[in-house]
């Protein structure tokens, strides 16, 4: 059975990084970034911004499943190139900056590419010096004296598109099956090599107005295991990983063959470990079968814990302002596969550098901001567009701002929107002809 609500209860529980976890994680970065910015150093004259990359920005790091463990997450230093540097210098004058602070000092190592920031029994932050030259984007290897080839903006970009293929359950598959991979301890791959297999195997049939692949989490979790394990079972040798946003990089030096075949047996498994609990049809039988994958404790949350998106229901002071489409004025949607919307949010970088795309760094943006939201669709008139914004969070909540009206779009399809309240909220807008809404998009915005 897919027991939804039971695998909602034990992404809260026990997988995704608690709410705490990550409000001290964000309170660290917040810190090192004022310290970085303000001192009188060639990072802080050459300062751009500092930007969540890796699991940190996809939102895809999980709980350490052990004790002891520890969670990472990776900062980019963004800053210009400073003249007369090698690319050697770069960390290795940054671990000096670090190490010339008191709250700091004690705290760094150097590493070919980071400094690492260690915060004792905590977790780590590895912060990657990274810069722009000759129109392309590098990070530097201390240890060999070069500067590496990289883009992390179009990676996020296109895990963000397979995220929305996904109708947003790519993320969560991924935290489920990191989850797995470190609760078995059967396999090893690489986090980033992870994600790429796991987004590589979402289905572009759900861009042309499939839903039935992805509508819920087990859905996705089967059909996305379903379709990664077709493909390994097809490539008994391992095939080269390439980088979705540089396809002449490829991530197969952080693999071997060996490494690969135990994950392809792996995998088959797991996916008919997968596919037996999904289709079990008595509710306790499949609570055993799916704890054969993920442990004793699937299956034992309260599963009336409140969504983020249902926090607000029952407070005192607090309006139920969401609205549906349907609930609002009486239209369905059947999405047309001939019909697309597409959604994007940009917002301007600090210190008066250009705007960016929020996809890019994992639609995550600052507080006290403006994100300036613009649509286009292919689909003829007449039509009528509408927008949704979504707030969710405790600050949202406390000051009764929790929004999600349908309204109708003013006729430029752009509106721009605050950045006012901490959390995770989103933008959706609907494309309807003839009384049906036809094309849907949505826009994740996540404020720190």
């Amino acid at each position: 059975m897919k027991l939804i609500k039971h695998f909602d209860a034990f992404l809260t529980n026990k997988v995704n990084l608690s709410d705490a976890r990550m409000t001290q994680l964000n309170d660290r970065t917040t810190a090192i970034t004022n310290f970085l910015q303000s001192g009188n150093d060639a990072f802080a004259s050459n300062f751009i911004d500092v930007l969540p990359q890796g699991s940190y920005a996809h939102r895809t790091i999980i709980n350490p499943v052990r004790a002891n463990d520890e969670f990472d997450a990776d900062l980019l230093l963004y800053i210009n190139e400073v003249d007369g540097w090698d690319a050697e210098d770069y960390v290795q004058e940054l671990y000096t900056v670090f190490r010339a602070n008191s709250t700091y000092r004690d705290m760094v190592s150097r590493h070919d590419r980071c400094v690492k920031v260690d915060y004792a029994n905590e977790f780590h932050i590895d912060v990657v010096p990274y810069m722009e030259r000759h129109d392309q984007h590098y990070i530097t290897n201390r240890a060999e004296n070069r500067f590496e080839l990289t883009n992390p903006e179009g990676y996020n970009e296109w895990l963000d598109e397979r995220n929305r293929l996904a109708s947003g359950r790519l993320i969560k598959v991924i935290r489920l099956m990191k989850y797995l991979r470190d609760f078995k301890d059967t396999f090893s791959c690489k986090s980033v090599i992870f994600s790429i297999l796991l987004g590589n195997s979402v289905s572009d049939a759900s861009a042309w107005g499939d839903d039935s692949l992805y509508p819920d989490v087990p859905t996705a979790l089967k059909n996305i295991v379903g379709e990664l394990d077709d493909y390994l079972q097809a490539n008994e040798t391992m095939p080269s990983i390439d980088d979705p946003s540089e396809p002449t990089e490829n991530f197969n030096h952080r693999w071997n063959q060996d490494e690969y075949a135990n994950f392809r047996t792996k995998i088959n498994v797991y996916r008919s470990w997968i596919d037996d609990a999904f289709n079990e049809t008595d509710a306790e039988e499949s609570k055993v079968k799916w704890r054969r994958l993920f442990g004793d404790k699937f299956g034992t949350y309260s599963t009336d814990t409140k969504k983020a998106s249902e926090a607000h229901l029952g407070r005192q002071g607090v309006r139920d302002t969401d609205e549906t489409l349907m609930g609002k004025l009486g239209i369905p949607t059947r999405l047309d596969k001939a019909h697309r919307i597409r959604l994007t949010g940009r917002i301007a970088r600090r210190n008066g550098f250009r705007d960016y795309e929020i996809s890019k760094y994992g639609n995550v943006v600052p507080r006290g901001s403006t994100i300036k939201f613009r649509a286009s669709h292919n689909v003829p008139g007449p039509v009528q567009v509408y927008w949704k914004v979504r707030n969710t969070g405790e600050e949202a909540i406390a000051a009764d701002c929790i929004r999600g009206q349908v309204e109708l779009d003013d006729g430029t399809l752009a509106r721009s929107e605050p950045t006012a309240y901490r959390g995770r909220h989103y933008v959706e807008i609907y494309v309807v002809k003839n009384g049906v809404c036809v094309a849907v998009d949505h826009q994740d915005v996540i404020i720190r």
